[in-house]
């Protein structure tokens, strides 16, 4: 099978197209490096530097590769930045991606798996959350994922385009060649290892005051191999028709549960302060996977908490500035 992967230079893509190429895939990464590096490229994959706001790059690639399927991990991701700056999420990501849908349509791309999130449940009534869950976008980040889930229900309605939907909270972890470097770093497992690099002097907790075991907020940590592993077992479900699944790990973990384990796994300090808390942060959020388990057969290879951090930490230390040189 041949794959495009949209943003296949950034962190969760990356890895991904590492993935299908171990698999056997041929594989088109399609990045304009915004937030994505050339250097995570796989070398056994085609690297076009493009842009989804230019309808003529998407449909000049699709017609030179001609793709059996689409992977769509490019989009503006931050939910902070979302809240700063609505309409480069619920502009530039929903138009982007429809100019993906209409030139994958009028290529006969007949399989696309959009990496959607779990902050499309905002005000879950239910822990963890399946997909039953309703759906209660928690930003405008989350709302350009709305919508593109509603605009391929409607593609798969009309042209036969078939999909799956994936929702996700917090990828984690590396492999032996990629891992996880943004500018600004905003998740909390690289940015605790940052401190155990002495690239930073502390860790701030956004609260300690809420209603769990040991105060700090619980979340919901997958490897990004696992991730990638449902990306790709969803794509080849996709004669079975179209899908929406939730990924977790099956459990959440604490933020000082993180960060006792990173000082378990680096050895060092890491000293915490406690901040005040963020807006809008909740006591607990876990996906519940149990669908894709039933469905496809999904396991996860990194459901521990140690067992992640090592990943990321041996990658950090081999890449303490990641991909730059």
């Amino acid at each position: 099978m041949k794959v495009l992967v949209t943003g296949g230079a950034g962190y969760i893509g990356s890895i991904t197209v590492e993935r299908l190429i171990k698999h056997g895939a041929s594989v088109v990464v399609f990045d304009n490096l915004y937030q994505g590096h050339e250097a995570a490229v796989h070398p056994e994959a085609t690297f076009v530097c493009g842009d989804l706001a230019d309808k003529s790059a998407i449909a000049d690639t699709l017609a030179r590769h001609k793709p059996d399927g689409i992977m769509h991990f490019a989009s503006y991701t931050l939910v902070g930045e979302s809240w700063e700056k609505p309409f480069l999420y619920l502009r530039d990501n929903i138009v982007n991606g429809l100019n993906l849908l209409e030139s994958a349509v009028e290529h006969g791309v007949r399989r696309f798996i959009l990496s959607s999130t779990a902050n499309l449940f905002d005000d879950p009534e239910n822990m963890p959350i399946h997909e039953t869950e309703r759906i209660v976008p928690g930003s405008p980040y989350g709302e350009s994922k709305n919508i593109m889930e509603r605009y391929l229900h409607w593609m798969d309605r009309v042209y036969g385009l078939r999909y799956a939907c994936l929702r996700y909270f917090n990828a984690c972890g590396a492999t032996e060649e990629r891992g996880e470097h943004h500018d600004p770093e905003t998740h909390l497992i690289p940015l605790v290892l940052e401190v155990a690099l002495g690239k930073r002097d502390k860790i701030t907790i956004f609260g300690d005051d809420y209603n769990t075991p040991d105060g700090t907020c619980v979340r919901d940590y997958i490897h990004v191999v696992d991730l990638a592993e449902a990306h790709i077992l969803a794509l080849g479900a996709l004669d079975g028709g179209s899908r929406k699944y939730n990924l977790g790990n099956g459990r959440g973990f604490s933020v000082k549960e993180v960060i006792d384990t990173a000082r378990q796994v680096t050895g060092h300090a890491i000293p915490a302060v406690i901040g005040p808390r963020r807006p809008g942060d909740p006591d607990v959020l876990i996906a519940g996977s149990d669908a894709i388990v039933r469905d496809l057969g999904w396991q996860r290879q990194y459901p521990d908490l140690r067992q992640i951090i090592e990943t990321a930490w041996k990658w950090h230390q081999a890449h303490p500035d990641g991909y730059s040189h």
